[in-house]
C-alpha cells in the first residue's frame, strides 16, 4: 500500500485481491459477514432444487453447477448435500468453484477449483454476492455540475476529486445512473456489466443467476452505496486490505449486458425467487406441537431461517437476475 492517489477501481482491486488482500485471508468472507449461504442451509437446498429443475428443462441427467465467487466452497458443499432431498438423487453433477483465492483444505474432492468459469457449460451458473465485489470507479458531481472520478488514498481512505469522467464511463452514467446534482455520487458499474456478460457467455445451455444487493435506474441512491465490512460490522471503506469493500449492483444494467444469451432476463427479489423454490417463512401448524413435538421444533426453526432469507428490509430484498441461455 502507498500514499498515492488512485481511482477506486484500482485501489479496491489491490485491497481485495492483491498480495495480502482481504479475500486472500485464511478465514475467507465468512469470517467477516454472513451471506444467505451462511444464514441457513435452506438457501443451498433451494439452489439444489433450481439445479434439478434446470436439468429437467435441459432433458439431461448430467449437468454443470458453476459457483462464481465461491468463497470457501460453502454453497457447493451445501448443494451437493441437499441434492437427494431436492429430487436430484442420481443426477450427475460436475461442480466448479470459481474463486481467486486458493482452494481451502478438506473441500469435497468432487468440487473442481478454478480461477475462471469453464467454457461451454450446460446447467446452472450461480453467482451469489459476487458482482458487488467486482471493483468499480466512483464518480461524484462537482459544484460545476461535472462528473469527476473520485480518487482515494489507500493508507487512510481520504478522497479527493480527479479528472472528469469521459468515454465509455460517461456514457454508462448517462444511460444508467444520471447525476442527481452537485455532491451526488455513483458507482460506475461498467466492469460488472462486462464481468456478467462474460460469465453468461460461458453457459451454452441452461440458466445463469446473479444474486446481490441491487438497485434499478428509477431508484438509484443519490450518494452511492460504497461501504466496508470487517468482523461482522459495517466500517468506513478504506482500501488498505483490512476490510471488505462492497457496493450495491445496478442489476438492470447487468441484465442488459447479458441479454445476448437468448431469452429475456428476469429481475425479481430474493423473496419472490425463494418462494418459487419452496422456501416460505410460514409457521408450522400448532397441531403439530401435540402430535410431534420434536418435529414441531424443527419446523419452527426452519420457518425462522426461511423468514430471515425472505425478510423485507433484509435478505429478502436482494435482487435475483435470471438469464436463460441456449
Amino acid at each position: 500500500m502507498t500514499d498515492e492517489w488512485r481511482g477506486w477501481q484500482v485501489a479496491a482491486e489491490t485491497a481485495l485481491y492483491g498480495d495480502g488482500g482481504f479475500y486472500r485471508s485464511p478465514e475467507g468472507p465468512a469470517g467477516h459477514f454472513r451471506t444467505s449461504v451462511h444464514a441457513s442451509p435452506l438457501f443451498a437446498s433451494a439452489v439444489a432444487r433450481l439445479l434439478v429443475k434446470t436439468a429437467h428443462e435441459l432433458g439431461t441427467g448430467s449437468v454443470d453447477l458453476v459457483d462464481v465467487g465461491a468463497g470457501r466452497g460453502e454453497l457447493l458443499t451445501g448443494v451437493l448435500a441437499a441434492l437427494p432431498a431436492a429430487g436430484g438423487d442420481g443426477l450427475d453433477v460436475r461442480a466448479y468453484a470459481v474463486e481467486r483465492a486458493g482452494r481451502p483444505p478438506g473441500l469435497d474432492p468432487r468440487i473442481e477449483w478454478c480461477a475462471e468459469p469453464p467454457p461451454r457449460t450446460y446447467g446452472l451458473l450461480f453467482a451469489n454476492e459476487w458482482l458487488d465485489n467486482v471493483p468499480t470507479e466512483v464518480a461524484e458531481t462537482g459544484p460545476d455540475g461535472v462528473d469527476r472520478y473520485v480518487l482515494v488514498r489507500a493508507q487512510d481512505g481520504t478522497e479527493r476529486l480527479g479528472e472528469p469522467v469521459t468515454g465509455a464511463d460517461a456514457e454508462w452514467l448517462r444511460r444508467w445512473w444520471p447525476s442527481a446534482g452537485p455532491g451526488s455520487r455513483a458507482e460506475i458499474g461498467r466492469p460488472r456489466d462486462e464481468a456478467w456478460a462474460r460469465a453468461v457467455s460461458t453457459v451454452a445451455g441452461g440458466l445463469a443467476v446473479a444474486v446481490d444487493y441491487a438497485h434499478v435506474r428509477d431508484a438509484r441512491p443519490p450518494f452511492g452505496t460504497l461501504t466496508g465490512f470487517r468482523g461482522g460490522r459495517e466500517v468506513r471503506p478504506v482500501p488498505d486490505g483490512s476490510c471488505d469493500l462492497t457496493s450495491h449492483v445496478a442489476l438492470d444494467a447487468c441484465a442488459a449486458a447479458g441479454s445476448f444469451a437468448g431469452a429475456p432476463p428476469e429481475l425479481l427479489s430474493q423473496r419472490e425467487a425463494l418462494h418459487r423454490l419452496g422456501v416460505s417463512g410460514g409457521r408450522p401448524p400448532l397441531a403439530l406441537a401435540s402430535a410431534d413435538p420434536a418435529g414441531y421444533v424443527r419446523a419452527l426453526a426452519s420457518a425462522g431461517e426461511a423468514a430471515e432469507l425472505t425478510a423485507r428490509g433484509g435478505l429478502g430484498d436482494f435482487g435475483w437476475l435470471m438469464q436463460r441461455s441456449g
